[in-house]
Parts: structure tokens; C-alpha cells; sequence
């Protein structure tokens, strides 16, 4: 147990290294988590026996769900909205015409089955969101024709139809699929998928909304288990799981919570750590010594998808809207294939037996699209001439405040405040500083100049953040019983000498103390020493 710890957590802190080291050398990080788990599998130097499909499809199952529901989280709607339409065409329409290509050419130039070659088309039908979300952040790809919402919306919203096919043909080489049972398996699909995601996402905004949650942090729990149940509660009636998460991310990613901060941070972490672990078991189950004997129909089919397949119904959809030409070409390049196909393939191989070896037919089409599409997505798109020098991409993530160096102040105004009473015009405020908003009771207020503050008010006040706070060092003083400063007002304490009281933590109160604070026991004091003490 303490061996397989330790093996675990040096594999997590060498892909956190790979991460940041990715950036720099201009690799994309993916490749190098699937390089590692090619290192550490049977074929390779540390030789760990690893070959468990069923566990490996547990496994990434449940991390497909993380991903799925923070691409749907971290989607910006007002940016997705003008291109919606397109989208949604792209996720399903477009998935169904370039995994039928796909099969079409695999059956016909590849001489494979041809329930087996639509098999294939249908696991590698998708895009990779998390790829084409981390390439877009990373190199900061401000793309025209917000075509960065565009892919956005299409690369998160498409797995759930790459899915549903892949099941559908499986069902059908099983002999488990006929007339009525297929027709009936597309509808629970696509409306069980649907209705209970917009029935769970509207029951957890509203939980979020009214639940006060009495421990930090089962804000967030509540939204995995939310996650997890969107999932879950739909595959259960047969439905299609992934589509409800990436509703449930959407409207919980474009909806007012409180502590949405922390959700975000949390996520983009877990996700990462996802992607991390479904490319590492990638690399671990795949087998070296026998991609020669698949490279080549490998190849074949990943030039075929990405030159052919994918740009054939990126054209037929997007031109009746009078796309530009160049907009096409992006979007076509920016197929990238990665966790679903991985994820799909596994439940291929478990489920079907087939002459071909799909997984790691599968397993060299991914390593093709991000070494290639990957690594060359930037120097195509400003080739193209698609880069905006005055857009942002950030504004297409919901995330995209948070990233503002501004923070926020909130100030009680009590009886006697100097600024009771008074316009917020007559009232001189620190530089850079501004009154965003006026609790008065359960009422919220636009502040502006002619606004008079009264007792009982909370005004929240908007400064510049530092990018980097030096010299703060923070330390605390609980008060017991034989504490000298128990009844003590600020005034009367000795001198401190480069050291100051800016926070008592009271019971369940916080109070920013002024010179007439009296202390009393139990009072926990947040003090700022001018040096760090030893």
C-alpha cells in the first residue's frame, strides 16, 4: 500500500513538473503525461504490469465527468451566444458526418468491417475540450470571429454525441440494438440527457442560492456531488449522462454564486489533475511493441480525420452561414482528439471483440492530433491571419473576473460613524478606490454621488489589487485568562514595536479594530510583523 502511495505521488508531482516545463518548451503537456505513462507501463523502463481495462474504464469514466462538466463550467454564455447555433450544428451534426467519413473510408480503403470501422469513427468523432481550452489559455489565442467561443462551446457540448454513437454501434455488433429498442435508446439518450440536466442545474442553483452552508468548503463539495449526480442519475434510466454534466456546467458556471472564486480554482485543479491521470493510464496500458504492427492504418486514418474528414464538415456546416474562409480552416485544424476518444476506445475494447486493435489504433491518432494539431494550432491560426491584437480570450471563460486585479472591502457604518449620514460625494475616499455597491438590509444598491449612508449600511468598496504583496508576514495571539491585554483598549497596549493588530477574529465575528477596541478573552488577534519571525 505505502509503496503504491509513493509511486502514485511522484507520478502526480512529475506531471505538475511536465505541466509547467510544457509551457516553456513549447510542447503541449498532454503528450508528455502520455510519454510517462508509456515510461512507467509494462513496455517500458520501470515495467509496471498494468493491462486492467475494466479499471481503467471506471476510472476514466469518472474523470470524463470532471472534465465534461467544467468545460460546460468554464464556458462563458453571453460570449457562446452568438455562435450557439453553429456550435450545437458542429457538436452533432458535424460529429455524426466526420465519424461516418471516417468509417466510410475505413471500410473502403482499410478493407475493416464495417460495423468495426464505424466503431472507430464513432470513438474518434469528438474533440478534446480540455486541450483545446488549455492551448487557447496558454498561448492566449485571441482568435477573430469569436471563433474561440466557437470551439469552446463545440469541443465541450460534442462528446455526448461521440458517446451515444459509440454505444449505439456497440449495441448493434452485440446484437442488443433492433428497430424500437434503437429508436428508443436515441430518445432516452438525448431527452433523459437533457431534461434531468436542466432539471438538477436549476435544483442546484437554487440550493446554492439559499443554502448557507455552515463549514467553508461544502459549497464546493456540494457541487461535486452535484456533478456526480448529473451524471449518474441520467445513466441510470439510460440516458446520456455526459450531455446532462455539461448542461449542469453551463448554467452553474453562468450563474451568481457565492464563493465562485474558490469553485473555479477548485475545478480548473481537479480537471488538470484528471487530465493528467486519463493520459498517464493512456500511456500505462498501451503497449510500445505493438503500435509498428498499427502505426500505419493509424496514421492513415489520423491524416484522413484531420486533412479530409473533420474539414469536409467543418465547410458544409459553417459555409451556408457565410463563414470566413480562414475561420473555417481554424476550426478544422483545431480537431484536437484526447480524453473521450481514450475514454470510448477503453469501452470499446471491453465490450466488443474486434479483429482490429482499436485501442491503440486510437492511442496513435491521439498522439498524432496533439503532437501535430497541438503543438502547430498557434503558427496556423497566424498564418491565417486570425489572431485579434485587441480581443481577449479570457472574456470567453466565466472565469474571466476573476483574473482582475481588483479587490473588495467591506465597510459597516454603525451609529457615530464619521460617515453617517453623509453623501458619498462628500466623502473622501482612498486613491484608486470605489463604493461598488450598498447593502442596506436584504435591499442592494448602486451606489453613486448622491447616495447618503446611513446607520446599519455595509458599503463594498472596490481598490486595485497587488499582483504581489512583499513584506506581510501574518502571525495570531489567542487571549486566555491570565492574558495581560484581556480588557485592554488598543491605545492602552505597550508598544509593539513594527508589529500591528489589523484583524480580531470574536466568536463568529470578524472586527477590524480601531484605537478604542477593547480585547477580550478568547479573541484570536491576526497581527502583520514587519519581519518574518523566526
Amino acid at each position: 500500500m505505502s509503496v503504491t502511495l509513493l509511486i502514485t505521488a511522484i507520478i502526480i508531482i512529475i506531471c505538475i513538473i511536465l505541466n509547467k516545463l510544457s509551457s516553456k518548451l513549447g510542447i503541449p503537456m498532454l503528450l508528455g503525461f502520455i510519454l510517462l505513462g508509456m515510461f512507467f507501463g509494462s513496455d517500458g523502463i520501470v515495467k509496471i504490469p498494468f493491462e486492467n481495462y475494466a479499471f481503467a474504464e471506471q476510472i476514466c469514466s469518472i474523470a470524463l465527468i470532471f472534465i465534461m462538466f467544467y468545460g460546460g463550467f468554464g464556458t462563458s454564455w453571453k460570449e457562446a451566444k452568438p455562435v450557439a447555433v453553429k456550435a450545437v450544428l458542429l457538436s452533432t451534426l458535424g460529429v455524426v458526418m466526420t465519424s461516418g467519413l471516417t468509417g466510410i473510408f475505413c471500410h473502403y480503403i482499410l478493407k475493416i468491417d464495417w460495423l468495426e470501422s464505424l466503431l472507430v469513427g464513432a470513438v474518434i468523432g469528438s474533440t478534446d475540450a480540455a486541450s483545446v481550452f488549455s492551448i487557447l489559455r496558454a498561448k492566449r489565442l485571441n482568435l477573430k470571429y469569436n471563433t474561440a467561443s466557437l470551439l469552446e462551446v463545440e469541443s465541450g457540448s460534442n462528446d455526448p454525441c461521440s458517446y451515444m454513437l459509440t454505444a449505439i454501434i456497440i449495441s448493434v455488433i452485440n446484437g442488443n440494438a433492433h428497430g424500437k429498442s434503437l429508436v428508443y435508446m436515441v430518445f432516452s439518450q438525448v431527452v433523459y440527457g437533457i431534461a434531468l440536466g436542466i432539471v438538477i442545474a436549476l435544483a442546484a442553483v437554487w440550493a446554492m442560492k439559499k443554502i448557507n452552508f455552515s463549514t467553508d468548503g461544502f459549497d464546493t463539495v456540494f457541487v461535486v456531488a452535484a456533478a456526480l449526480f448529473a451524471y449518474s442519475a441520467p445513466a441510470a434510466l439510460g440516458g446520456n449522462g455526459y450531455l446532462s454534466v455539461y448542461i449542469v456546467g453551463i448554467v452553474l458556471g453562468n450563474a451568481r454564486l457565492k464563493n465562485k472564486t474558490n469553485l473555479v480554482h477548485f475545478f480548473d485543479g481537479v480537471t488538470g489533475l484528471m487530465q493528467m491521470l486519463v493520459f498517464f493510464l493512456l500511456g500505462l496500458l498501451s503497449f510500445p511493441s505493438r503500435l509498428p504492427q498499427v502505426f500505419l492504418p493509424a496514421l492513415a486514418i489520423a491524416l484522413f480525420l484531420t486533412f479530409i474528414a473533420r474539414p469536409v464538415s467543418i465547410f458544409a456546416i459553417l459555409s451556408p452561414f457565410k463563414s470566413n474562409v480562414s475561420q473555417e480552416l481554424v476550426v478544422s485544424w483545431a480537431g484536437l482528439r484526447g480524453a473521450a476518444s481514450i475514454v470510448f476506445a477503453i469501452m470499446a475494447v471491453m465490450q466488443v471483440n474486434t479483429k482490429n486493435d482499436i485501442f491503440h489504433i486510437v492511442f496513435c491518432i491521439v498522439l498524432f492530433s496533439i503532437l501535430l494539431q497541438g503543438s502547430l494550432l498557434p503558427l496556423v491560426s497566424r498564418k491565417l491571419d486570425m489572431l485579434d491584437s485587441n480581443g481577449d480570450v479570457m472574456k470567453t471563460f466565466t472565469d474571466y473576473m476573476d483574473e482582475v486585479p481588483v479587490q473588495f472591502i467591506q465597510s459597516s457604518i454603525h451609529s457615530g460613524h464619521s460617515w453617517c449620514g453623509r453623501n458619498l460625494s462628500d466623502i473622501l475616499m482612498p486613491p484608486d478606490t470605489i463604493a461598488a455597491l450598498l447593502k442596506r438590509g436584504a435591499e442592494k444598491i448602486v451606489p453613486n454621488g448622491s447616495t447618503v449612508l446611513a446607520e446599519g449600511d455595509k458599503l463594498i468598496l472596490c481598490a486595485k489589487s497587488p499582483a504581489q504583496v512583499e513584506g506581510v508576514f501574518l502571525s495570531e495571539r489567542e487571549l486566555k485568562g491570565d492574558d495581560h491585554w484581556i480588557g485592554k483598549t488598543l491605545f492602552e497596549l505597550p508598544e509593539m514595536n513594527g508589529k500591528l493588530i489589523i484583524m480580531i477574529m470574536r466568536d463568529d465575528k470578524i472586527i477590524i479594530p480601531r484605537g478604542d477596541t477593547v480585547l477580550e478573552e478568547n479573541d484570536v488577534l491576526v497581527i502583520n510583523n514587519t519581519e518574518q519571525e523566526e
